[in-house]
């Protein structure tokens, strides 16, 4: 077991990224890059590059998740591109706004409904704008829709978070220990 502390400074920086992957709100796999530079500017770019590069591939493989499970989510159902903004803004809410106040509520209902209500909320004013092609009726019930499948891609994209994260930490301890 390594006795460097910056070494043991660079891991916890590292695993800061688990809780950032659970929690939208929160940085997460940004902290993986960062824990690995710090590992390169102490022993050096030739010993600590091929931890900064898997950090750098796995942030940009979050990315890319993040992105995509919530575009391919909304445009299964056509959603307008305020749809996600709608839900970014729902999850902000829900975490530290309405939702856990209330006496059911709390951290992990706000994160669940929260992003659904702001999706739902936006998509169903995107969808009722001049000229009023759907009546409020199926408005609503079309808002509510892309609200469950932009939830259902940030669903996805936390787990994918969450394995990308435990990917790097777990490559971090490989490729530096020693």
């Amino acid at each position: 077991m390594p006795s460097d502390p910056i070494w043991w400074l660079a891991v916890v920086v590292q695993l800061l990224a688990l809780p950032g992957s659970l929690l939208p709100v929160l940085p997460s796999l940004l902290w993986l890059p960062i824990g690995a530079g710090l590992w390169v500017w102490h022993v050096g770019w030739i010993a600590g590059w091929p931890c900064l590069l898997m950090a750098v591939i796995v942030f940009v493989l979050g990315l890319i998740a993040d992105l995509l499970a919530v575009a391919l989510a909304s445009a299964r159902l056509q959603a307008s591109r305020w749809a996600a903004l709608g839900a970014g803004l729902g999850l902000l809410l829900g975490l530290v706004g309405l939702l856990p106040a209330l006496p059911f509520g709390g951290p992990l209902l706000g994160a669940l409904f929260g992003p659904w209500l702001g999706a739902a909320l936006v998509e169903t004013l995107a969808a009722s704008r001049p000229p009023l092609a759907l009546g409020w009726i199926a408005a609503i019930r079309r808002g509510a829709l892309v609200g469950l499948a932009v939830v259902a891609g940030l669903l996805v994209s936390r787990v994918a978070q969450v394995g990308l994260a435990l990917l790097g930490i777990g490559g971090f301890f490989l490729l530096s220990w020693g």
